[in-house]
């Protein structure tokens, strides 16, 4: 097995040549265009030496400040090409959260993206004691600071640039367990911390997904997900790992109307995307005639019976398949269009994902593969077979990696994946690495010794003033169901019952708002409107029917305005804070348990 990242691309590089590596959106044609393998290649070593000749180099923290770009991951290797650390940072994150990370650090160098970056860093340089220069990416941005550079003027910048240096001799000294990044947990609690990722934790993670996940020659990806988290970074590393294209697309919020452009075949997905997509479809069904829609509900009715055989690797009956088969060319064929003509398998993680929404998209033909991992274990533990899954599962043991229920029935995992701890932090590096076992935070079960299933965070999990325990988790899913909410957090710790604060989906609530024949304009008229509140308890009790009475919520209160980052109501991977969010509506929470 290859010892360190960069000596595994240097092998592609000599492996591929002349051929297509990635594609990134030209912004004066806009037309995708592609990078060779040989362009990659000389683009890192001349990055690499520029980075040396401004006296960086082993063991030096440099930060990547940006939305996705090609030019970020050929700074991720010509930083790990010199032994230096990559410190990704979110392109969204304020000055503030970045400050942390540059001073923990002290770092001294970092590369951001657009204007959008540029404020803050100009910010940094004056606040940050260790921070000394900033390359920008974007051309033709104009600035009036030496201390800030454009990435595409950084060789003719530096003087001493020379061809004269080996680099092979630098990766000669460098070993597998060296540093290769430091990742910034988003931090639902508390300050962030940093977990530090070896060149080994990486190359074991590309090893054990290789044997899981069944990717084709000719596959080609879309990069929309942060490169900044875990998730799509692997995924991207592995990609040239097994020498495949990837599509980088700067704006997340573009990749519904860029997807059939790309025609993407696999590529990194959460759960959100697919609660959005889905919200989508109904919205757009919702509108089509009564024979069409019978059509639809017919064929998702026959997609549910077929996966169910799928799932299980069985063959399904012919009747079911002749039927299928008209589904598919009536409905699924088409529906799958959103995506591209092209997509094959779509791995998904980063957040619970209700069992019934994966089954609508493996009903319509996206094999969703749905799966668990951390920063702190390089991402994946468990994610779905090709051939075998359960979707009431996070997924099936990844290979060589260990799995057992602690205390609390707390998610234990070991293995080559599993972090080096945090930087800077020994105490916390010890509550959570016990004897190479890391302790998740997570509470969870394992069944038939490789299914595993992740119920909630502990620290989550709420506990009524009658002892009982609540997985908001649980509700948040269930009942976020409904088209008609698009956000909800459920309280209830040290409570007699539970409640919940939740955004309405404004859009889908225009024809209740018509049916009842109601004159509302603003969402402060609707979340006011007494008929609105009468539906919604009636929505929440029809999804929380089967619940045990201490789980229901039983007093909500409807939001005009979405929890975000912006409002730091999520973290930069839309989880919930759900800490933040109760002291910042501390009062309205007290009013629903005080008004009962």
């Amino acid at each position: 097995m290859e010892q360190h990242v960069v000596q595994m691309v240097r092998n592609r590089i000599a492996k591929f040549g002349d051929q297509e590596v990635f594609r990134y959106k030209d912004k004066s044609s806009l037309e995708y265009k592609p990078i060779r393998w040989n362009q990659l290649g000389s683009e890192m070593d001349i990055l690499s030496k520029v980075l040396l000749s401004l006296g960086y180099g082993y063991n030096h923290k440099i930060g990547i400040f940006s939305s996705n770009r090609y030019e970020w991951v050929v700074t991720d290797l010509a930083i790990m090409a010199i032994r230096g650390i990559v410190v990704p940072l979110y392109a969204t994150a304020s000055a503030q959260q970045v400050k942390y990370i540059v001073d923990e650090t002290q770092m001294k160098l970092l590369f951001i993206g657009n204007n959008e970056q540029l404020d803050k860093a100009i910010w940094l340089l004056e606040n940050c004691k260790t921070l000394e220069k900033i390359i920008v990416y974007e051309p033709g941005i104009s600035f009036n600071d030496q201390r800030i550079i454009g990435y595409k003027e950084l060789k003719d910048t530096v003087v001493n640039y020379t061809d004269d240096v080996n680099l092979n001799d630098i990766l000669k000294e460098s070993n597998s367990d060296d540093i290769s990044t430091i990742i910034y947990t988003s931090g639902t609690t508390g300050e962030p911390k940093g977990a530090m990722l070896s060149h080994e934790n990486f190359l074991q993670a590309f090893k054990i997904n290789s044997e899981r996940l069944q990717l084709l020659p000719t596959d080609v990806s879309l990069c929309f997900l942060p490169l900044s988290h875990v998730f799509e970074r692997t995924w991207t590393l592995f990609l040239l790992y097994n020498g495949l294209v990837n599509v980088f697309l700067e704006n997340p919020r573009d990749v519904i109307q860029e997807l059939p452009k790309v025609n993407p075949s696999v590529m990194c997905t959460v759960p959100r995307f697919y609660e959005k997509t889905y919200e989508g479809i109904v919205a757009e069904v919702s509108k089509w005639p009564s024979f069409k829609k019978k059509i639809f509900n017919w064929a998702f009715k026959v997609g549910h019976k077929y996966i169910e055989f799928k799932k299980d690797a069985r063959k399904a009956p012919a009747n079911l398949m002749i039927k299928h088969t008209i589904a598919e060319k009536l409905v699924f064929k088409k529906l799958r269009l959103i995506f591209g003509k092209n997509i094959r398998a779509l791995p998904c993680a980063g957040a619970a994902m209700s069992p019934t929404l994966l089954r609508f998209f493996h009903a319509a033909g996206f094999f969703v593969n749905y799966g668990y991992g951390a920063t702190e274990t390089t991402a994946t533990v468990s994610c779905f077979r090709n051939n075998i899954y359960n979707f009431d599962y996070t997924g099936s043991i990844m290979p060589e990696v260990e799995i057992k229920i602690g205390e609390n029935k707390e998610i234990m995992v070991k293995g080559k994946t599993v972090f080096k701890g945090y930087y800077n932090k020994p105490e916390e590096t010890e509550q959570v690495l016990v004897d190479g076992w890391y302790k998740t935070g997570d509470e969870g079960y394992v069944v038939d010794g490789e299914y595993l299933v992740m119920t909630d965070r502990i620290k989550d999990l709420i506990k009524t003033s009658v002892g009982k325990y609540v997985s908001p988790q649980k509700l948040e899913l269930l009942i976020g169901q409904s088209k008609y909410i698009e956000q909800l957090v459920v309280f209830g710790d040290n409570r007699k019952f539970m409640t919940a604060l939740i955004v309405p989906s404004f859009k889908n609530l225009e024809e209740v708002i018509t049916e009842l024949n109601l004159d509302l304009t603003t969402p402060q008229e609707v979340i006011a409107n007494e008929k609105i509140l009468q539906f919604f308890k009636g929505e929440i009790d029809k999804y929380q029917e089967e619940l045990t009475s201490y789980e229901k919520i039983v007093n909500f209160t409807l939001l005009p305005d979405n929890f975000s980052i912006e409002n730091n109501a999520l973290t930069n991977t839309l989880k919930i804070k759900r800490k933040v969010i109760e002291e910042k509506y501390r009062d309205i929470i007290e009013k629903m348990y005080l008004s009962l």
